[in-house]
């Protein structure tokens, strides 16, 4: 089996990412904590969002933790993948604009 950069077992050593820098490692999870709070969004979109994200960037970690998080939150298989295709689609969408800087750039050789 090919060796993996991804461990499941780190996830769950997370909080132990303060050993070597603990002020900066403190303060981010005082904030973290605050963010993921009922505000003017519910838990459950925060999870759903930060499950979205997740798929954005390509973190198993999110990932695995996301997943359980938002069926904790109270949602369900269809939502989470709705909040997945919409990553997908920004994503997919910025990729395409970013065209635009191409398309001008060959129109101003062609010409």
């Amino acid at each position: 089996m090919a060796e993996s950069y991804y461990n499941k077992e780190d996830l769950k050593n997370f909080p132990n990412i303060t050993e070597f820098q603990k002020e900066y490692g403190d303060k981010f999870f005082d904030w973290y904590g605050t963010v993921f709070q009922e505000g003017a969004l519910t838990t459950r979109e925060k999870s759903l969002i930060a499950l979205a994200v997740a798929h954005a960037i390509h973190c198993p970690y999110c990932i695995d933790a996301y997943s359980s998080n938002c069926l904790a939150k109270g949602a369900d298989e269809e939502q989470m993948m709705e909040a997945v295709h919409v990553a997908s689609a920004i994503k997919a969408g910025a990729t395409l604009v970013n065209g635009v800087q191409m398309m001008n750039h060959v129109k101003k050789k062609l010409m």
